[in-house]
């Protein structure tokens, strides 16, 4: 496959005899399979080359390349004057080469994939513990544990590891002189963290018992603000900008179709697979928050915008998700984050001004339009998985007609 993205004699011999050379034709081939353009392909094999040039020059071998070698070898371009080095300084394109190319020698066997994690070389035990809890016994999300344990090692780092010794004083000047630091938004995640990690260690036996009731509640007024939402003509061009027949446009329409039509979370889609869908029966099994498992019926329109979507769909190799990159490599969504790009960019593409710009944006959209087609609490609450009424009640608040029907008129006008 070498040979098809280069010909010129001199470069394939330099390529091929340099220390990257036993694996290079091999990652040439990973480059084709994985659905790389031609240019970017180039630049790849070249970054391969400097790579192995780099580490023998630094009395290494491929196999020492650790999860730093990439960083490193970016920082290395800055001044670089390898002889024999091609295709430019510092550019992106040579570090993400680089770490592509390390990823190929993991895969392969050559180096080892021994990036070291933060439970093992940060975290106190008493965190680690927390994390796999959170991760075994609540099916928490790793970007929930991620948030959770981040917060809960801040707390032992303030407080001291022998949770024995706190008392409700500490928890609150903590949080408090935490607060000071950080916005309203961090400042509520915080709260919910910290309050959840103490339940931990009372559970456990850890700290005291009943300490996280200590933690300090922030001023908020449930229900307070409107659902941020679009209006039904706005709904119409978003689905519209989404029209096309590239499977990249395709993948946005049955995103988007999906999230307005069922109100799933972006995580949902995230995390969907093929076996999730239930062609016979017409519906979508979705696992969302705690691993709480529904099936919901899956509408014509968005079940005709998916299937066109999977019949386009890139190949990926030992992956079932649904959604996948647009570019290669063509890998799944790893968060929620990507689901909301892909909503946020098709807002841009339609023109649409709105409150909010992520996928839930289109959550709320959904439980909006349930509720204005008559459809009760209880049962939006049932599609949105909402663990209960008061949640959904929120909604209700943009339902003027049904409000005008409760609202009492003031005595003074009645007279």
């Amino acid at each position: 496959m070498l040979d098809t993205y280069l010909v010129a004699p001199k470069t394939l011999k330099r390529l091929r005899s340099g220390p990257s050379g036993a694996f290079i034709d091999d990652f040439a081939d990973a480059l084709e399979r994985d659905g790389y353009s031609a240019a970017s392909a180039i630049r790849y094999l070249r970054a391969a080359d400097h790579l192995g040039r780099f580490m023998q020059a630094h009395g290494g071998t491929l196999a020492d390349a650790d999860p730093q070698t990439p960083e490193i070898f970016y920082r290395h371009l800055l001044t670089c004057t390898c002889s024999e080095a091609k295709g430019g300084k510092a550019n992106h394109h040579l570090y993400f080469g680089a770490k592509r190319f390390r990823e190929y020698l993991i895969e392969i066997g050559v180096c080892q994939d021994n990036k070291p994690s933060i439970a093992e070389n940060r975290e106190p035990a008493i965190v680690s513990g927390f994390r796999r809890w959170l991760h075994t016994h609540r099916g928490a999300k790793m970007s929930t544990i991620r948030l959770y344990c981040r917060d809960a090692a801040a707390m032992v780092e303030v407080l001291g590891s022998d949770a024995t010794q706190w008392d409700a004083k500490h928890v609150r000047t903590f949080l408090l002189n935490s607060a000071c630091n950080c916005g309203i938004g961090t400042a509520e995640k915080r709260v919910t963290s910290t309050r959840a990690f103490l339940r931990y260690l009372g559970v456990q036996g850890l700290c005291r018992a009943g300490l996280d009731q200590a933690v300090p509640a922030l001023a908020h007024w449930r229900l307070a603000t409107l659902p941020r939402c679009l209006s039904a003509d706005e709904v119409d061009r978003l689905i519209a900008a989404c029209d096309g027949n590239l499977h990249g446009r395709l993948r946005d329409r049955a995103i988007v179709l999906l999230l307005v039509r069922l109100g799933v979370r972006a995580g949902d889609l995230a995390n969907l697979r093929m076996s999730d869908i239930e062609w016979e029966t017409g519906t979508l099994r979705v696992s969302g928050k705690g691993r709480y498992e529904v099936r919901l019926p899956l509408p014509q329109d968005a079940g005709e915008a998916l299937l066109r979507y999977i019949e386009s769909r890139p190949q990926v190799a030992c992956s079932d998700h649904v959604f996948v990159r647009n570019i290669a490599p063509f890998k799944p969504f790893i968060s929620g984050d990507c689901i909301s790009s892909v909503v946020k960019r098709a807002l841009k593409r339609a023109g649409v001004s709105s409150p909010a710009k992520g996928a839930h944006l289109l959550r709320h959209t959904a439980a909006t339009e349930m509720l204005r087609h008559g459809l009760p609490l209880d049962q939006i609450g049932q599609v949105l998985r909402h663990r209960g009424i008061d949640t959904t009640a929120y909604y209700a608040k943009v339902d003027g007609a049904l409000l005008r029907q409760v609202a009492q008129p003031w005595p003074e006008v009645t007279k």
